[in-house]
């Protein structure tokens, strides 16, 4: 056991590292955490002192995992959330009326959010629990009772599935761009405007290439503009006139129609795919997830309708 002891890192410096793989930024994780910046770079580089090797690639204000830190974080992920999981259960958060909800940040963000008062309203009873992750979480080893994601059933066959919305995809910029830098005429013009792109890690996303191409465009020379790693980064670039983006309808609906977004052109993309809420085959769900995945649908056909 004192092998272990001076083995194992320090929790704290576990959960500092949990943050800032997360956030892949030592100021965010600081910010979430409640802590200054140095001293989550200070955890970080006493963590990767122990350990004998460096977790992230630092680069200007930006920081990436290494490949060892790839694989480290995702480990201390599952064990983390497993002991909080456990001391709330102890702890009796665990309670009946309490339903999990594991999402992306953008879903959880832009779809779930917004909506959160009507839950409230027709739901008073239940406590939503949203967890998000960058990369899809296991729902059944982690006891999670319902997701959300984007594809088609046969991509999960070990689990039900109700559909929450189609996959649609347009672009979209702020008011300002487009009166600083004019509205494209057609698709081809719009492939010489500054784009931004979602150049997402861990789940497969449509990207401007796919885009153009399902319009007949080949944008091969395509400005590159600007890329982000996270959907939510990219929208709110776009609402500060920094280029134009792909827009998932269902997640930007809501910012289209109160004119903080607007269409760049006609063209849309239906791929065919879906999002959908899903849990595990065989699980029989308490009358409290019931009325949650119930809700979850009503909403996506209240949008679609």
């Amino acid at each position: 056991m004192d092998n272990l002891r001076r083995l194992l890192p320090s929790a704290g410096n576990l959960i500092v590292f949990e943050a800032a793989g997360r956030q892949l930024s030592f100021t965010r994780a600081a910010r979430e955490l409640g802590m200054t910046q140095a001293a989550v770079s200070y955890a970080i580089r006493s963590l990767e002192n122990q350990l004998g090797t460096a977790l992230f690639h630092r680069i200007h204000r930006a920081v990436t995992l290494t490949e060892a830190g790839r694989r480290f974080h995702s480990d201390v992920t599952l064990g983390l959330s497993h002991i909080r999981k456990s001391a709330e259960e102890i702890r009796g958060h665990g309670r009946a009326n309490t339903v999990t909800l594991a999402a992306s940040t953008a879903f959880a963000s832009l779809w779930m959010l917004p909506r959160l008062h009507r839950l409230r309203d027709e739901l008073p009873d239940i406590d939503l629990r949203i967890q998000t992750a960058d990369r899809d979480l296991d729902i059944r080893n982690e006891n999670i009772e319902l997701g959300v994601r984007g594809g088609r059933p046969e991509d999960w066959p070990d689990y039900d599935s109700a559909l929450v919305a189609d996959e649609i995809i347009e672009a979209v910029a702020s008011a300002a761009y487009l009166e600083k830098h004019g509205t494209p005429e057609t698709v081809s013009e719009l492939a010489q405007h500054k784009l931004i792109h979602l150049e997402e890690p861990f789940r497969s996303a449509c990207d401007w290439q796919q885009w153009f191409k399902s319009a007949g465009v080949d944008a091969g020379k395509a400005h590159r503009g600007l890329s982000i790693n996270d959907y939510v980064l990219v929208i709110q670039a776009v609402m500060e006139g920094q280029g134009v983006a792909l827009s998932w309808q269902h997640l930007t609906g809501r910012l289209l129609a109160s004119g903080l977004l607007r269409k760049v052109t006609s063209h849309r993309l239906e791929t065919g795919a879906a999002f959908y809420v899903i849990w595990p085959k065989g699980r029989m769900l308490s009358t409290q997830t019931k009325l949650v995945l119930n809700w979850l649908t009503k909403q996506g056909r209240a949008v679609s309708g």
